[in-house]
């Protein structure tokens, strides 16, 4: 045990007490929610570093506060291994999560009022992109476009290009939180050029098999902007990156600092270096490949064992389950009923979702975390029958206690990086 463990232990033992707890929850089950993965040891720790005493208001060379000359190379190393890695002309790396990222991305380019052309949320979208509920829901003009459920979940070209005609949105933003399916880059560009608009994709479920070369990069399309949070597939700190064309690099930081935030998280820049740096080597090649094949597999059990998927299977690391329809249960019992036996996932709306948000059709899952541990596809098909297991018998108090017992036989052969001594 460390010496910070050792001070946070006789300091703060109920803060301790919860942080053990934890880790034991994270070592014995499985995190199978798509946006969750488990960081490189090195990224944990610098995020406990005393780069969490710096204040580091500006950028590098242009700071407001002195004692800047190791920050600076920690955010110029960012900048530099971002850009690299994505193939872009900028990178912003002080966003302090994904939805702020979003926010200055778009009040850099974007006037209070402007229409901005966006997925609907319950075929995908995310909070972010317009939510009724959301601040940028209520500063701009959202339309939006949906799938096509009698398509299997396809998106309608020729319906997204009327929308546009009719709205003339200032920005058509793509990206997802719980949509299936690749996107097609290029047909949305050539819409948003149609009308004149600017383009922005949010990535921030795919950055690391973006980065991995095992999906698509919006840059290669030409996007004028693109957004991820650093952690989820990429398996770093929590925190955003804004790439975009040189031509907009003075509007989006300016937009982030001063005009959204104030100095950086200096520790979580540092994270997001050594991450960029981890996801610049061969071996990350390897680990989006097997997140993205995972998922295939885990999606193809699942639908061999009666489930319903939203868009019918996957073409990333994630799926949407309607166990309404599969199980005739909500979401929320499921999400329950398989927390009970140690796997851990999110309930979901589906498609024009008749149920309220709480209690959804659906619930949401995802291979990178699993992928971290080591798992593969004889895991993959295990845990297949383990969901179905979980949900279908449910209420059979013997059946729950003998499958989490096989989850946490799993996982102790699979333990999380940095965490084995906690299992």
């Amino acid at each position: 045990m460390d010496g910070n463990r050792l001070s946070l232990t006789a300091g703060d033992p109920q803060v301790y007490a919860a942080l053990a707890g934890e880790e034991r929850r994270q070592s014995r089950g499985i995190e199978l929610i798509p946006s969750e993965n488990y960081t490189w040891p090195e990224v944990l720790a610098v995020l406990g570093s005393v780069l969490t005493n710096k204040y580091s208001e500006g950028y590098p060379g242009r700071r407001y506060y002195g004692g800047q000359e190791y920050t600076d190379v920690i955010e110029e190393l960012a900048r530099e291994r971002a850009r690299r890695l994505f193939r872009a002309e900028h990178a912003n790396v002080q966003p302090l999560s994904g939805s702020p990222m979003n926010q200055a991305a778009y009040f850099a380019c974007l006037k209070p009022g402007d229409t901005i052309l966006a997925m609907e949320l319950s075929h995908g979208g995310h909070l972010t992109h317009g939510a009724p509920v959301s601040h940028m829901g209520k500063v701009f003009n959202f339309t939006r476009y949906r799938t096509r459920t009698d398509l299997g979940g396809a998106i309608d070209f020729d319906e997204v290009r009327a929308i546009a005609l009719k709205s003339r949105p200032k920005l058509v933003l793509c990206g997802h939180s719980s949509y299936p399916r690749e996107l097609d880059y290029a047909a949305f560009k050539r819409i948003a050029d149609e009308v004149g608009a600017l383009t922005m994709a949010d990535i921030s479920h795919l950055g690391g098999l973006v980065a991995g070369g095992v999906s698509a990069n919006p840059l290669d399309a030409g996007f004028d902007i693109v957004t991820t949070t650093t952690h989820k597939s990429l398996r770093g700190p929590r925190g955003g990156l804004i790439l975009c064309r040189s031509g907009l690099a003075r509007a989006i930081d300016s937009s982030v600092f001063p005009g959204l935030q104030g100095g950086p998280h200096m520790n979580a820049v540092a994270g997001a270096a050594i991450t960029f740096g981890k996801a610049l080597q061969p071996e990350f090649k390897d680990y989006a490949r097997r997140v993205k094949d995972n998922a295939g597999l885990l999606a193809s059990g699942l639908a061999a064992r009666g489930a319903a998927l939203v868009t019918g299977g996957t073409d990333n690391h994630l799926m949407v389950i309607n166990t309404v329809a599969s199980y005739g249960v909500d979401g929320d019992e499921a999400e329950r009923a398989l927390d009970r036996v140690g796997i851990t996932t999110n309930k979901q709306v589906i498609p024009d979702d008749p149920r309220p948000p709480l209690r959804p059709s659906g619930i949401r899952l995802g291979t990178p975390a699993c992928t971290t541990r080591g798992m593969g596809p004889a895991e993959m098909d295990l845990l297949a029958g383990a969901i179905v297991e979980a949900i279908v018998n449910r209420g059979n108090e013997a059946s729950v206690r003998e499958l989490g017992a096989r989850i946490r036989e799993l996982c102790a052969r699979h333990p999380v990086p940095g965490l084995a001594a906690a299992a």
